[in-house]
């Protein structure tokens, strides 16, 4: 059995890379905290040309099919880029919208549009009264608590968030368009989706305090070179490693505790990366001026998005 990714695969990651370093994806984040989301969506419409988003798209709707691999393989280097915007949700609606079931006539509507980065929906689960980006949204969707997909037709006032680029408002279901039923498993999109970006961010975090305690000195010695520094790092790099073939292995199974298990294991290593991150830059980390402040400031939420640790940890004991 082979557990590396294919060369397609890997020819895609590095594709995707590509574009997103072209990018200027921090000036992109910074004007969608902002308000602004043209350039958000222009990386959209980049990311809608390699494909992205189709890769959560029916073939029947302009797609190429859901392939959940190649979807985490995607969301990594998203996660890994900063790129803002509801990248989760838009990719976890199109596979609810898509799948069987009478939810898939309301798909006609939207995911041609997903497919193309066009589109942008966002979604709501019954354990959060918000959804994420609901003011750039297309479409605001919303998962009852009787496991029913809601049209929302509107929203409440937008709040802040830890994440300044991740922007919160209660969607309104009252009288809105009912969907149809969503399988009890849907968690699983969002869930998978928000551990691969993690993975990326924590991967990001770790990469960007490397290079920074091997270029600062103290003691006429790179910061790097001491061991304390040298152990931190490893248990960061340790935790992250262990946290990437869990995400994959889910993406792979779709089992429900395989999701959970990558979840909180990608949460909490990002998280610590984020940790590790700030203390060895030192007060300059959370400084605005800093793009490392990006990363961080998404480090907690996406640890507690779509399935908190605790919430994680009952479903695999469960």
């Amino acid at each position: 059995m082979r557990f590396l990714p294919t060369a397609e695969q890997g020819d895609f990651a590095r594709s995707l890379r590509a574009l997103l370093a072209a990018a200027d994806v921090p000036a992109a984040a910074r004007a969608w905290a902002a308000g602004d989301h043209g350039p958000g969506r222009a990386l959209w419409a980049g990311l809608g040309e390699l494909g992205v988003f189709a890769l959560a798209v029916p073939e029947a709707h302009d797609g190429v099919g859901v392939l959940p691999v190649e979807l985490a393989t995607a969301f990594v280097e998203l996660g890994r880029a900063g790129a803002p915007g509801p990248l989760v949700e838009t990719a976890s609606a199109a596979v609810l919208l898509g799948e069987p079931g009478p939810a898939a006539g309301a798909g006609k509507r939207w995911l041609p549009g997903v497919a193309a980065g066009e589109t942008l929906l966002t979604l709501a689960g019954p354990g959060s009264p918000y959804a994420l980006d609901a003011d750039a949204a297309d479409a605001v969707l919303a998962v009852s608590e009787t496991g029913e997909l809601v049209a929302a037709v509107g929203h409440g006032a937008v709040r802040a968030s830890a994440d300044p680029a991740r922007r919160l408002a209660a969607p309104v279901v009252a009288g809105g368009e009912r969907l149809g039923a969503v399988p009890a498993s849907w968690w699983r999109w969002p869930a998978l989706l928000t551990a691969a970006q993690a993975l990326g961010v924590g991967e990001a975090l770790l990469a960007r305090t490397v290079e920074y305690v091997g270029q600062r000195t103290q003691f006429g010695a790179p910061v790097g070179s001491f061991q304390a520094v040298k152990h931190r790092l490893a248990d960061t790099l340790v935790a992250l490693e262990f946290a990437r073939p869990l995400v994959f292995g889910a993406a792979v199974t779709l089992a429900e505790r395989d999701v959970a298990a990558a979840k909180l294991a990608a949460g909490e290593a990002a998280y610590r990366a984020a940790r590790t991150a700030l203390q060895l830059h030192g007060a300059i980390g959370y400084t605005e001026e800093l793009d490392l402040a990006l990363w961080l400031r998404k480090a907690r939420p996406l640890r507690t998005a779509w399935g908190a640790p605790a919430d994680c940890r009952a479903r695999l004991l469960a």
